[in-house]
């Protein structure tokens, strides 16, 4: 509880300044020895993330075939999105439980607002068309490739960061209007809107609203786009179970468990009316962290094409040192 008093006793003093430079983040935990056991999950989810999605982007890479196929070009775009919505607030929360460091600047916090919508709303955009391919592969299969060519795949991709942007902005614009005068304790592992905007020195009930909506106007419609896609899938397959209907059945039963793991800590973070709860917290740790680590996982462990491009990719680079040493000799 030291460590709660003291944050609690900063934001007090904060309380008299006309401004704020900083905020105080309380973290996951108050308890040293819980810091600790959470230092090494963290670290290591972070290490999965990156390892894993990295692994994803380099085999879809080194497979020309893969690379071609738009739902590889994707999959390994999805990869990237994670790799960056991941390194938003983890290295961070690493450092703070290392350095026993609660603070970080106000321009810090506005980047990582920033940062975190950017990415999770080009990400949530990109399940989105990852679903419509899904459609087009299976509803569409004689016109599939003519529509989905690379040109068209490359244009998606450039909406989704287009998509993360708007929104993103649309959020900083609100956000960086408030007066914060105090206090400025964040009950969190970093800076998020919900938090944020309870800080702020004015009413805030209208704001909130605002930013409900801002983020239903994102995240509904791609639920409902994903939901009549596989809809769709589903009525196309129904009574034609063949090997090859299981294995698409497999990858979108893949894309689908993301979606949930992605949507359902949303739901409890951005849509509904701010409140701060221990499950929020939950919830951002899922959001930020545990789902850009489990996609890859979930990705591979369904995907046998993914599982033997990944085994090529070993081979080649066990093999590339003794190349390598050979043409030296």
């Amino acid at each position: 509880m030291g460590i709660y008093s003291h944050c609690k006793a900063q934001g007090r003093l904060a309380m008299n300044q006309s401004t704020i430079s900083e905020f105080i983040l309380l973290g996951l935990s108050h308890s040293c020895t819980h810091q600790l056991a959470l230092f090494v999950v963290i670290l290591a989810c972070y290490a999965t993330l990156l390892l894993g999605n990295f692994l994803i982007v380099m085999t879809v890479h080194a497979e020309p075939h893969l690379l071609d196929c738009p739902m590889y070009f994707f999959l390994a775009s999805l990869s990237l999105l994670d790799m960056a919505l991941g390194s938003v607030a983890a290295p961070k929360m690493l450092a703070d439980m290392m350095l026993c460091s609660h603070t970080i600047s106000y321009g810090g916090c506005m980047a990582q607002l920033f940062s975190l919508h950017v990415f999770g709303g080009a990400e949530m955009l990109l399940l989105t068309i990852m679903a419509y391919d899904r459609y087009m592969a299976i509803c569409h299969p004689l016109r599939y490739m003519a529509i989905m060519d690379r040109q068209r795949c490359l244009r998606f991709l450039v909406v989704c960061w287009i998509g993360g942007l708007l929104h993103s902005t649309i959020q900083m614009a609100v956000v960086a209007q408030l007066p914060f005068c105090g206090p400025n304790v964040l009950d969190n592992f970093y800076c998020d809107v919900p938090q944020v905007i309870k800080l702020a020195c004015t009413e805030t009930s209208i704001i909130e609203l605002l930013m409900v909506a801002n983020s239903s106007l994102l995240s509904l419609p791609c639920f409902i786009i994903v939901l009549i896609s596989y809809a769709i899938i589903l009525v196309t397959l129904r009574g034609h179970f063949t090997k090859a209907s299981r294995k698409t059945l497999s990858t979108c039963s893949s894309h689908l468990m993301v979606i949930s793991l992605i949507y359902i800590p949303c739901v409890f973070v951005y849509l509904r009316p701010f409140s701060s709860s221990r499950l929020d917290k939950v919830a951002s740790v899922f959001y930020t962290i545990v789902t850009p680590a489990l996609n890859p996982i979930i990705y591979t462990l369904r995907n046998q094409e993914v599982k033997e491009a990944m085994g090529r990719l070993k081979k080649k680079c066990i093999f590339f040192p003794t190349r390598l040493k050979e043409g030296h000799a």
